[in-house]
């Protein structure tokens, strides 16, 4: 059995079995969808979720025991390797355990307490240390030499404490016992520099001038939002336990009697403490919270971002897009139902131009000529203006008009995909497709752009970015393969996050579709260069080929179980055709006489759900959404308003909402529900559409107070967690200053938080 399967079984409560089978899958090229969908016997039927913590801590546990192996290798080359030191090593369960043990055999530069050593102190250190020794003056007057530049009795005592600082430090029970302390009843303080308190840059980050609290306490976005201000150079902090509490804790531990020597011992923890121990444990415990910070700030995008990517499609509609602005025009364009581009132009219909009637007739004689079915207009500036005008000029009834988040569609139409997809087209008319497209099929058009781009994270620039990647690659890659692609018209980025697949397949693919045309059946993609028996085996059940020769290539249904659903329609004496369209002959069906060594339950019920419903679509129907008619702008705000929104962001502070006036307000997490709420994303998730109360507004500086309560201005009891129960635990913040520029996002939320508490 690999020997970390107990210890992964155990943390995550899956069976040690599982954990080998998911290891051996993986080492074999297996992807965590194809796992989840297909291989549910072997792994005992876990989800996404389960199989990528497996993978994580396994690949976690193999970077430890390569850390131990160098370790190992590394004392025994120092001819200092131990039973002892060999079971410790082997038994330590994190990477601190095993750097500390490692720490006193780890090759180092020059050190004071190496410098006494050669100055023959080493000897004088260890009579202090033992703490049996009666007169220390007498004693370190035999450790005076000249020649080793040991002038009197205190360079000798000096020398001795370096060596006992650093034995110390070295010591693995006091750094484990000082890291618990740091732990536990450590603090983050920071402090305004004062040089740049009055900076207008400085005024973003003015919560955090004077700002202490435990680190423990201290969430995810605080934690990433005073790294940066501390890194634009506004504040300095310090995360650490009281002085007086980790000397106490180490005098304990190595002060064993009440004399001289013993007051030696002291000086020299102190001098640990402050030189050693607080400095390497300080940026431990910065490395450790900032991981923690980042894979909750991961976590917060992750979820985002699905429910972003799995936003309702329109389906397959004939489209015209309109990407707003006032002085360069509307950006105009025509889509035919897979999203291929027919027509483009601009149109002037707002100011300063104004030219509405020819406007009009161009939005009309292209809606009929084209046999546009919606429009799609973008959320930017001037989206609401446009979407007035284009309800007032009299289109069909049967044309929907929907308004579309844009967010990052400027970064496809500078990218080198939009460039190659339309190399005749400038960035507008880019930038209007993309728009189109993600009324269509969002998904498919979302792939094309840096997901760090779409405006759904929370200090996604601050994180580690290759963990960022890969949490958002297995987000985008999950989603991919929940849908399903048509490998007919899909693009090679949307192809890319197939199972097995990838740029090099993907782009091979749609090689030999433009060469070949359409594929007909599925086996027709071992045709494909360098995509062999695992790469088909990985793709083959994830991707769909409409009006198929073989109607299950239409479906969820793997080509590696056609074979049985063959025997299903054989001994019910039908078609394969009929046992999909017919509900009374798959009734017939007893899936137990079709279980076999290979194939269980869980698969033969999969195939069963997908006969019925050939290639299903998991994402919600799509239902249109309008603002509040009237509400444009800011100024049109007033407070006690109840206005119709779409949920944009959520972060562990509130949740951001577009009420259509072109500047998103923010829910704080106090106001997202009647009851206490401490995770967001618990109560809203993003494209959510909810009913918002305004309950404050600051059109100079575009702020919006919203609130989802039921009764927002009754006053609600303090609950714990709340920013009234924040002085209480000795957090202290000053009142915002009026700042001089454009607030950030911190802001906003500090701001927020002191007007809800009102």
């Amino acid at each position: 059995m690999e020997k970390n399967s107990l210890q992964i079984a155990t943390e995550l409560s899956v069976s040690p079995n599982q954990v080998e089978v998911v290891i051996a899958l993986l080492a074999e090229g297996a992807t965590i969808p194809f796992m989840a969908r297909y291989r549910k016997e072997q792994t005992g039927s876990l989800d996404e979720v389960q199989l990528a913590a497996i993978r994580d801590r396994h690949e976690q546990l193999t970077e430890l025991d390569k850390r131990k192996e160098a370790v190992l290798k590394s004392i025994e080359k120092q001819e200092k390797l131990t039973p002892a030191l060999i079971k410790a090593i082997e038994q330590a369960q994190t990477l601190a355990e095993v750097e500390d043990i490692y720490l006193p055999y780890k090759p180092k530069r020059k050190t004071k307490a190496t410098a006494a050593k050669e100055r023959g102190l080493e000897p004088l250190a260890n009579q202090i240390f033992e703490q049996k020794v009666v007169n220390i003056e007498e004693l370190a007057s035999q450790f005076i030499n000249l020649e080793l530049g040991v002038g009197n009795q205190q360079e000798a005592l000096d020398g001795a404490r370096d060596i006992m600082a650093e034995w110390i430090s070295e010591n693995p029970e006091a750094r484990k016992n000082v890291r618990d302390l740091f732990w536990q009843d450590g603090s983050i303080h920071a402090t305004v520099i004062k040089s740049k308190a009055e900076s207008e840059e400085a005024q973003k980050f003015k919560d955090y001038f004077d700002w202490k609290e435990p680190i423990k306490k201290t969430p995810s976005h605080r934690l990433l939002a005073m790294r940066r201000a501390e890194k634009e150079g506004f504040v300095m902090l310090d995360i650490a336990p009281t002085e007086e509490l980790v000397i106490q804790h180490l005098e304990n531990q190595f002060v064993k009697t009440n004399t001289s020597a013993g007051e030696q011992v002291k000086l020299a923890i102190k001098d640990s403490y402050k030189r050693l121990l607080k400095p390497t444990l300080e940026s431990e415990l910065r490395l450790e919270t900032k991981m923690q910070a980042d894979a909750e700030a991961i976590k917060v995008f992750s979820a985002n971002l699905k429910k972003l990517l799995l936003a309702s499609p329109l389906g397959q509609k004939r489209v015209l897009a309109l990407d707003p602005g006032f002085r360069s025009g509307i950006k105009l364009v025509c889509l035919g139902a897979q999203g291929e581009l027919l027509f483009d132009t601009v149109i002037y219909p707002l100011e300063p131009q104004r030219q509405t009637t020819q406007a009009a007739t161009i939005v009309l004689g292209l809606c009929d000529r084209f046999k546009i079915e919606a429009i799609a207009i973008g959320n930017g500036t001037a989206s609401r203006e446009t979407e007035s005008f284009v309800k007032s000029i009299g289109l069909p009834t049967d044309i929907m008009v929907v308004m579309v988040n844009e967010s990052g569609a400027s970064v496809y139409s500078a990218s080198e995909v939009a460039r190659e997809e339309f190399p005749n087209h400038d960035l507008t008319v880019r930038g209007a497709v993309s728009i189109g497209r993600r009324l269509t099929d969002p998904l498919a058009e979302l792939v094309k752009i840096d997901p760090k781009s779409i405006g759904v994270g929370q200090y996604q620039h601050d994180v580690d970015q290759g963990k960022l990647k890969a949490g958002l690659d297995d987000v985008v890659m999950s989603c991919v393969n929940s849908v399903g692609v048509e490998v007919n018209t899909a693009s090679k980025e949307l192809l890319s996050y197939v199972s097995g697949l990838g740029p090099q397949l993907a782009k091979s693919i749609v090689e030999y579709r433009n060469q070949h045309g359409p594929f007909k059946e599925r086996k027709e993609l071992h045709q494909i260069p360098r995509l062999g028996e695992k790469a088909f085996e990985q793709c083959a059940g994830f991707l769909r080929i409409r009006d198929a020769k073989n109607p299950l290539d239409t479906s969820a249904v793997h080509p590696e179980r056609y074979a049985l659903v063959e025997k299903f329609a054989t001994d019910l004496g039908c078609t394969i055709g009929d046992l999909m369209t017919s509900s009374d002959l798959r009734k017939k069906l007893d899936l137990k006489k079709y279980v076999s060594d290979s194939v269980g339950l869980p698969t033969l019920n999969d195939i069963l759900a997908e006969l019925e419903k050939p290639g299903r679509d998991p994402r919600e129907k799509f239902e249109a959404f309008a603002f509040q008619e009237g509400v444009n702008e800011i100024k049109d705000l007033k407070v006690g308003m109840v206005l119709p929104g779409i949920v944009t962001n959520v972060t562990n502070f509130g949740a951001f909402v577009d009420i259509g006036v072109h500047q998103d307000g923010l829910v704080h997490v106090s106001h997202l529900a009647d009851r206490f709420v401490k995770d967001a994303n618990q109560v809203v998730a993003v494209q959510q559409r909810v009913k918002v109360t305004v309950m404050e507004v600051d059109v100079q500086r575009k702020r919006i107070a919203l609130s989802l309560k039921s009764d927002p201005f009754n006053a609600s009891p303090k609950k714990e967690g709340s920013h009234q129960s924040m002085k209480s635990e000795g957090l202290t913040k000053p009142k915002p200053k009026e700042p001089v520029r454009e607030v950030s996002m911190e802001e906003k939320m500090a701001a927020l938080m002191n007007k809800f508490k009102k």
